[in-house]
């Protein structure tokens, strides 16, 4: 059994160590704020696990750290438009998870040539309701080789509202957290799950999953 505790004082203690060597450095700031966005993350994740509603503050801090940092960060980082999405989406906090993406849409991603990128494009056109924007970047991901093809399949269900093909790609996106070992921050917990199930919700095609990885 995981000590949901036990971790969450563990992620907490990260984001207070980060909070204390931000510095001045440009660099040095902006990979600190993403440490602890990663951190706020990670304890979000334990207090969901938990049922316990602080989760919603620590998702928030997760998301304002992460954009704190991107302005600073290397080209490309859609790591953390997509980390900010997640957390407003896994916040209930639809007003701000739509302002999120918009922002996501204008920095480029829905252009971006890598598969990362084109993941941000199709997870802030979901949550904005753009349909047929969100089948595009999706089916953009079905077909390269750099990019989990379950989760590129249940984006584009999700979008194309095919329940039954859903249900298929979710529990194998599902799968692929059991039988994995590493997970971030160290935290088992089948984040990229409760996000496709949040957007899928909203048309009415979630998923009836049991699993120790989800609340």
């Amino acid at each position: 059994m995981t000590d949901w505790r036990a971790l969450f004082e563990h992620e907490k203690a990260r984001y207070a160590d980060g909070e204390a060597r931000l510095g001045d450095g440009t660099d040095e700031r902006q990979r600190q704020l993403t440490r602890m966005g990663n951190a706020a993350w990670g304890a979000a994740l334990c207090l969901l696990m938990m049922d316990d509603a602080a989760a919603r503050d620590w998702l928030g801090l997760a998301a304002a750290r992460w954009r704190e940092s991107y302005p600073d960060a290397p080209a490309g980082s859609w790591g953390r438009p997509i980390g900010v999405v997640k957390a407003r989406v896994l916040a209930d906090d639809w007003a701000r998870a739509e302002e999120a993406a918009r922002w996501t849409l204008a920095e480029g991603a829905g252009e971006a040539e890598s598969p990362i990128g084109r993941y941000a494009a199709a997870l802030a056109c979901l949550v904005l309701g753009d349909w047929e924007h969100a089948r595009i970047h999706a089916d953009e991901l079905r077909v390269r080789d750099d990019f989990s093809r379950d989760v590129a399949d249940a984006l584009a269900m999700i979008a194309v509202e095919d329940v039954v093909a859903y249900v298929e790609s979710i529990e194998s996106v599902l799968e692929s957290f059991e039988t994995r070992d590493d997970y971030l921050e160290d935290v088992p917990v089948a984040d990229t799950v409760m996000v496709l199930q949040a957007l899928a919700a909203r048309r009415n095609m979630v998923a009836d999953l049991t699993s120790d990885l989800l609340p």
